[in-house]
C-alpha cells in the first residue's frame, strides 16, 4: 500500500539544521538551553549537536561532566527522533543508558544520535559524544523513549 510504513522502519523526512535549532528553543527548559547546544548537521537517521567548552560545565579538575553530556545526549535524541519524524512531537525518555570512556577538557563535544529503531510508539537510539578536537570517543550512550503524540 503506498505510504504505508512498516513498523520499526525509519522514513526519510527532510528538516533543516535551523529548523532543528527552533525545536530546541521551543521545547527545552532553560536550564538544558543553558548548555549552548547547536545542531552542526542532520541526515536520514541522525543528528549531530555541538556542546561548546565552558568552564562552568567543569567539574574539579576542569574535566567535562558526565551530568552535561548526560542531557546532551538525551536532547540529541529527540532532535534525532523529530529529524527522522520530520517533525516535533512529545515524547519523554524511559531508559538512557551511558559509559564514560575519557575525559574532556577544553574542547567542545560532538553528540551523535542515531535512531537504530522508531516504532509508533517508542524509539531507540545510540548516541556517542566524541571530543572535536581529538576525534577521541568520550562517551556513549543508549535511549529509549516513548512517543506521546
Amino acid at each position: 500500500m503506498p505510504g504505508r510504513r512498516r513498523a520499526g522502519t525509519i522514513p526519510h523526512m527532510t528538516m533543516t539544521p535551523a529548523e532543528a535549532d527552533k525545536i530546541l528553543a521551543d521545547n527545552f527548559a532553560p536550564w538544558v538551553l543553558d548548555l549552548g547546544l547547536t545542531v552542526e548537521t542532520l541526515g536520514d537517521d541522525h543528528a549531530v549537536l555541538r556542546l561548546p567548552w565552558s568552564q562552568q560545565l567543569a567539574r574539579e579538575g576542569g574535566a567535562l561532566s558526565g551530568q552535561a553530556l548526560m542531557a546532551a545526549a538525551d536532547t540529541a535524541t529527540v532532535i534525532a527522533v523529530s529529524t527522522v519524524r520530520g517533525a516535533y512531537g512529545p515524547m519523554t525518555t524511559v531508559q538512557q543508558s551511558t559509559s564514560f570512556q575519557r575525559a574532556v577538557t577544553g574542547s567542545d563535544v560532538l553528540i551523535k544520535a542515531v535512531v537504530t529503531k522508531l516504532g509508533r510508539r517508542m524509539a531507540f537510539a545510540d548516541i556517542t559524544m566524541t571530543d572535536s578536537t581529538s576525534g577521541d570517543l568520550a562517551a556513549r550512550a543508549s535511549t529509549v523513549y516513548a512517543l506521546l503524540g
